[in-house]
């Protein structure tokens, strides 16, 4: 929001120059985020000056140009080369010394140097209307007066104006900032802050002290719930026109577009108080009564701007008795606004429903001034205040007459809110000390009323401007920022105790594996939790019904918490492949969101929603990428399932828990899942990605994904540290087997069995080589397998080995049907 600093300077007395400004309302919780200056004419004509001609001759070497010699009231005159037909020695003039810049557009200017001009010297430029942006003529250089004062700057002499525009970012907290006498209102707490006395006010300008009579507009409010307050008035005998150029230079000066007289005032009064008005054209209101009402859905309505606009049945109408007038508190209906016709005005100043404005603004895309203010929360009871000034105003610039009593539809009028402070929790909170003057000035300075004070604290009456202090330490809120943040003494002491955190870390422990994934080459990412329901409609691995619905989406791709990681992922993916980055393999941990059916099994409850931590993998495009030395190979799901599987070793899984089962989810073309054995609950998933998954995800690239639920992972850690074991000494020894299998038949189950069969000399199994084809019968493979063997204690001789290998193919043959390969 701009903020005109001379503008301000009429609410309060004060000589600060516009950047101390700056830091004073920076520092008391209103961020300037620019100081601009703005000038009438651009440039400001900066080194422009009145000149007297005191020669002009003929130049030698053309047959147009005269070589002048120009008094600008320094210390010499200046040699300056002019071509304009009309330059005269004795003329006063308008001289451009060096240094100035002439502006040729917006942003397009040339500067001023000293130079030749076929050989003569030029030390300046006699300038014509247009080129200083005074007028539109170039017929010659401009003549001023005699009486023109050689040497006054131009800008002096032509009452140039200049101001400087202040930034203000408002938060959705500071309602009552959103206008100048807003502004001025924090700038007099704190001048009277640092003074620790109540000496500066803010200087309220002129409104309409009468009380009207007559029939004008009649008002009906239907939905009082949505609109508490409504205030209107009719006013006749209107001339509209252009506004007096003081309420267009203000208007234009806070980037505004000023439009004629009437909708003028409505704007300036806006930015003067922060009440949002509506003028309309009285003679269009049907049956000579406003309505306040919701029309039924669909209901097209065509505003301001020509769009025709599908109204929601929840969207608050301001309607005559026929059909819809304004969006209330968004924005005009192309049919009922003031034109240069209007010769009588009803006008508007009422209080919405902040909620109900935020939803219709959201809902149609419009942001306007006016609902910028409206959902963050007006003040209910200013609105008289509002209207009396916009009165007085038309008055003057517009010849308005009242011609009716003023409409106030207030049934359940809004009360200060009241609130209790104790001085020592205040100081608590602040973290020292504050003079109580100080405290005192600075509330009623915020126009705070003290109610009641005492040697404990103070009861406080809240202005309805402030809608966010409603609390004991939202007052303390003001009281920090009008005191100054900087002001408050920060400890050089720094205290520290021991704690203890409860193991696992889970910070620490996602922090190792993000490491263990970003040394394999994976990026991480992070998506929003909030996306588009369309997701899980039909999809068989969601429910639709458990998702979490946002109340008030800011879009429908944004309507949803996620129930997965997957869908956020691939959107990723999508959007990388189509900057042409085909190699990818990226990682998430995040939250995912469901309704009911959540079990809490430390409290025993059931909650009305879970949330559940996951990580996700994506893995797409080329394993290891170009290169000379190798072939470049596509990811595969066994490329997948090791960084998968280092993960759990890393998180210290105990492998035997685990079993390895085809994945239930529909998302996997083919796919697992690792789950417990005991408790059957699924640790993680991995698998290549169907092709309709793939289309969800516009995704044109085989995908292999994984999920491992990290809140169950973390729950499996072990409690035990780490112990050191000492390196063994004695060897190991390796034996190989080939046998025949029956395909079904996994490695994990091989290596399961294998493992019980010997516990104590057995270290792992691996699988070096898979064969199908000729000398394997139809429906059988060959494994190759190794098993090392080792015992701590001393070197195993060929008998143990023997009796080991004997066993283990003797369970592989009774248990698996396996057979030695011959």
């Amino acid at each position: 929001m701009k903020i005109s600093y001379k503008w301000l300077k009429e609410y309060v007395e004060t000589d600060l120059t516009p950047n101390e400004l700056d830091d004073l309302l920076t520092f008391s919780g209103l961020e300037i985020e620019g100081v601009e200056r703005v000038e009438s004419i651009r440039g400001g004509l900066e080194h422009v000056v009145v000149a007297q001609v005191l020669t002009c001759e003929p130049h030698p070497n053309s047959d147009h140009l005269h070589v002048t010699t120009v008094d600008v009231g320094g210390d010499r005159p200046l040699d300056i080369v002019c071509g304009a037909p009309n330059v005269a020695a004795g003329q006063k003039v308008v001289c451009a010394q060096i240094g100035t810049k002439i502006y040729t557009s917006e942003t397009e200017f040339y500067e001023i140097k000293k130079g030749k001009l076929r050989g003569a010297v030029s030390e300046g430029m006699l300038c014509a209307a247009d080129e200083l942006q005074l007028g539109s003529s170039h017929d010659g250089i401009m003549v001023l007066p005699d009486d023109a004062p050689v040497g006054q700057p131009a800008k002096e002499y032509f009452g140039l104006t200049e101001d400087y525009t202040l930034e203000v970012a408002i938060t959705a907290n500071r309602s009552d900032a959103t206008s100048h006498i807003g502004v001025a209102r924090d700038v007099v707490a704190v001048l009277n802050t640092r003074r620790q006395r109540c000496e500066s006010t803010i200087r309220r300008p002129e409104i309409w002290e009468g009380e009207g009579s007559g029939e004008g507009i009649g008002v009906t409010v239907e939905e009082p719930d949505l609109c508490p307050r409504y205030s209107g008035i009719t006013l006749e005998n209107v001339r509209v026109a252009d506004s007096p150029e003081w309420l267009q230079t203000r208007l234009r000066t806070v980037g505004i577009r000023p439009i004629n007289n009437v909708v003028d005032v409505t704007n300036y009064v806006l930015m003067e108080v922060g009440q949002p008005m509506h003028a309309f054209d009285a003679d269009k209101i049907a049956g000579g009564r406003v309505v306040v009402k919701r029309l039924p859905e669909g209901t097209p309505f065509v505003t301001l701007d020509g769009v025709e606009r599908k109204l929601d049945s929840r969207d608050l109408m301001i309607c005559n008795e026929e059909e819809g007038m304004c969006i209330a508190g968004v924005f005009g209906g192309e049919k009922s606004g003031v034109t240069a016709a209007t010769r009588r005005v009803f006008l508007e100043s009422a209080y919405f429903n902040p909620m109900s404005i935020r939803k219709t603004s959201k809902r149609h895309t419009l942001k306007t001034d006016a609902s910028f203010r409206y959902e963050r929360g007006c003040d209910p009871n200013i609105t008289l205040w509002a209207l009396r000034r916009a009165v007085r105003l038309l008055q003057e610039v517009a010849g308005a007459s009242v011609a009716s009593a003023i409409v106030d539809i207030y049934p359940a009028p809004i009360e200060k809110a009241e609130v209790e402070i104790n001085y020592r929790r205040i100081f608590s909170l602040i973290g020292q000390e504050l003079p109580k003057e100080a405290i005192r000035t600075a509330l009623q300075s915020l126009e705070i009323e003290i109610v009641r004070e005492d040697a404990e604290g103070m009861l406080l009456r809240i202005p309805t401007c402030k809608v966010d202090v409603t609390r004991e330490c939202d007052v303390v809120e003001e009281i920090m920022r009008i005191y100054g943040y900087n002001n408050i003494h920060v400890d050089q002491r720094i205290s520290s105790c021991l704690s203890f955190d409860k193991k696992p870390n889970p910070r620490r422990l996602q922090n190792i594996v993000s490491d263990l994934l970003t040394d394999n080459g994976f990026s991480e990412i992070m998506n929003n939790s909030l996306t588009k329901s369309e997701y899980y409609d039909g999809n068989p691995d969601f429910d639709p019904e458990r998702c979490v619905q946002i109340l008030n989406p800011l879009s429908r791709e944004l309507n949803v918490m996620r129930q997965t990681l997957l869908y956020g992922g691939l959107e990723c993916v999508a959007r990388n492949l189509n900057y042409k980055i085909l190699d990818q393999k990226m990682y998430e941990f995040g939250r995912t969101y469901v309704r009911t059916g959540c079990e809490d099994e430390g409290a025993g409850v059931t909650k009305r929603y879970c949330e559940t931590q996951h990580l996700a993998i994506f893995m797409t495009g080329s394993a290891t990428g170009e290169s000379w030395r190798m072939k470049s190979e596509p990811v595969d799901f066994f490329l997948l399932k090791s960084h998968v599987m280092n993960i759990l070793r890393r998180m210290r899984i105990n492998m035997g828990r685990l079993q390895a089962i085809p994945a239930a989810e529909k998302y996997y073309a083919e796919g697992l899942s690792l789950v417990f054995k005991d408790s059957k609950k699924v640790l993680c998933s991995l698998g290549r990605l169907s092709k309709e998954t793939l289309k969800k995800g516009d995704c044109r690239q085989e995908v292999f994904y994984a999920d491992i639920d990290w809140t169950l992972l973390l729950k499996s850690y072990p409690d035990k540290e780490v112990l050191y074991a000492e390196v063994p000494k004695y060897p190991e020894v390796r034996r190989d087997l080939a046998l025949v299998l029956e395909k079904k038949v996994t490695f994990a189950e091989i290596e399961q069995l294998a493992l019980n069969s010997e516990k104590k000399l057995l270290k792992r199994v691996s699988l070096f080589d898979v064969y199908e084809g000729k000398g394997i019968a139809e429906g059988m493979k060959s494994y190759a397998l190794s098993f090392v063997l080792q015992d701590k204690e001393k070197t195993l001789n060929d008998k143990q080995i023997e009796a080991v290998m004997a066993k283990l193919q003797k369970n592989l043959e009774s248990q698996l049907g396996a057979r030695i390969r011959g």
